[in-house]
């Protein structure tokens, strides 16, 4: 058996609804959000699980907790998991920031890799930090199945990193809806990507729910 990694984001909270950038921000999850991690611990709990590394975040935690309780795993909390740090644009909305620091937010747009929004970080920064969890897991697990719990920007900046995509595409190549779960197998020729965001586990009207 392969080893092979579960990237879940976080379910819904009120930035995820309104699109703010949210980062460093700690916000809880909504009704709705924490309904999606539910379904996800009810769904995936019969599966064989090796671990569970969890960003530090109250809505990472939230998200991992119905599963990890479920089969009785202990969180793994990893700063390298964390979101990207928006800096000066925490909290904001696009429309404000395009308004207001537009010149930093269109070179940001164009090529997040090595741009970063004021005081935050850029991809580059992210795929480094992430990538030493990643490692960590593969130094310490040959094969079965790890949880790895983080965010949206994030977890498309790792799976950029793992199949080989410009970390400055993360944006137009990964799709990561709130609470979706992503699949990685670590195969004979290197990591396979086996599914996307995938979001079937939970009912339509979560699924349906705007701005995620």
């Amino acid at each position: 058996m392969a080893l092979t990694l579960y990237f879940l984001r976080h379910g819904e909270t009120t930035y995820s609804q309104t699109g703010g950038f949210c980062g460093s921000l700690d916000p809880d999850l909504t009704d709705e959000g924490l309904q999606m991690a539910i379904a996800f611990g009810k769904a995936y709990s019969k599966l064989d699980w090796k671990a569970a590394y969890v960003s530090p975040m109250k809505r990472t935690i939230a998200t991992a907790k119905p599963l990890c309780d479920a089969v009785g795993l202990e969180m793994q909390l990893r700063d390298g998991l964390r979101e990207i740090e928006y800096g000066e644009w925490e909290g904001k909305t696009q429309d404000y920031v395009k308004e207001h620091d537009q010149e930093t937010y269109i070179h940001w747009m164009t090529e997040p890799a090595w741009n970063a929004p004021p005081g935050g970080e850029t991809a580059v920064q992210i795929a480094s930090r992430s990538e030493l969890v990643i490692a960590e897991i593969e130094a310490k697990y040959s094969d079965g199945n790890v949880l790895v719990v983080s965010h949206k920007a994030t977890i498309r900046i790792m799976l950029c990193g793992l199949l080989g995509i410009d970390l400055g595409r993360y944006r137009d190549r990964i799709d990561a809806p709130a609470a979706s779960i992503s699949v990685v197998e670590f195969g004979k020729y290197g990591p396979k990507l086996k599914i996307l965001g995938d979001r079937s586990f939970m009912d339509e009207e979560l699924r349906s729910r705007p701005g995620t």
